[in-house]
């Protein structure tokens, strides 16, 4: 592991065809790469469209296996860069089996580890559940030269069971490629206050676990299949430290890649300050494996 990393966040538009979105996530790989940076993530299925706006069975056809062309080409381009590189694939696991999967590749360009999304939103523009099987590979960090990756997806971000077993399990950061947005017909203090809970809840994960958080949305408006409504994709990607603490922060409109230096050693001693790890009360956490709890 390296004590001293850079970090880079691409917030990309992905409303182009595959090549053209695959072209734009490679060139800022490089461009990332030639800032110094040992660690680029991307958007949430950045390869395209957010299909998930309907549902239509035609879009299994935008799914590809893992390994598959994408793969390949993100690998070279990794290992070309000389970068850790955090990317997701609509990928085909068998007929009939499709997952929203998050692909890590080494800076030698090798697979060093994949995680399959754990929650499943079903809600108006996000029909995911029509797409994707629940991930079957747990909450476990991605192993790579820089360190331990807890890389989780979009909806898995609102969860801290899930960022807890990540830092449980060894995780020096946790990493969210997003696919989130407004609806533009609803009043803009509504938007507001999706937005800053969806910073804030982030953040919280970061101070929780006293470990860095890096979040990487999409950016621009997607229009919705056979409608005149869609979803503005709102930006935003940030970087915090282990207290929180927003490092750099993107806008809501520009599509741009920023990054931030993380030292990873400053965790153990925000750790050792603020111990919440060590407080944690396992032996009454019991009812947290049951859906609800009744009241007496």
């Amino acid at each position: 592991m390296k004590p001293q990393l850079l970090v880079a966040a691409v917030q990309q538009p992905c409303n182009a065809d595959r090549k053209t979105n695959l072209d734009y996530s490679i060139a800022k790989i490089h461009e990332a790469a030639a800032g110094k940076a040992d660690l680029v993530v991307l958007p949430e299925l950045h390869l395209g469209p957010y299909f998930c706006q309907n549902e239509d069975f035609q879009h299994f056809a935008l799914s590809q296996p893992i390994p598959g062309p994408s793969t390949e080409l993100l690998s070279a381009a990794a290992k070309q860069a000389g970068v850790v590189v955090v990317a997701t694939i609509f990928e085909r696991r068998a007929p009939g089996l499709y997952h929203n999967t998050a692909v890590v590749f080494d800076k030698d360009g090798g697979i060093a580890g994949k995680y399959r999304k754990m929650h499943i939103p079903d809600d108006p523009g996000f029909y995911e559940k029509y797409y994707f099987t629940p991930g079957d590979l747990g909450f476990k960090p991605v192993n790579t030269s820089i360190g331990k990756l807890g890389v989780l997806i979009c909806w898995d971000q609102w969860f801290p069971e899930a960022a807890r077993l990540m830092a449980l399990s060894g995780a020096d950061m946790l990493i969210y490629p997003t696919a989130i947005g407004w609806d533009p017909q609803d009043g803009e203090d509504e938007q507001q206050r999706q937005l800053e809970a969806w910073v804030t809840c982030q953040r919280a994960h970061a101070v929780a676990n006293g470990i860095p958080v890096i979040a990487c949305n999409r950016v621009g408006f997607e229009q919705a299949p056979d409608s005149d409504k869609g979803i503005q994709f709102w930006g935003n990607s940030f970087i915090a430290g282990p207290q929180g603490e927003i490092i750099c922060r993107a806008n809501a409109v520009d599509d741009t890649w920023l990054s931030a230096p993380l030292d990873l050693a400053r965790s153990e001693r925000v750790r050792q300050i603020w111990p919440f790890l060590r407080d944690r009360r396992i032996d009454e956490y019991g009812g947290l494996c049951r859906r609800f709890i009744d009241a007496d």
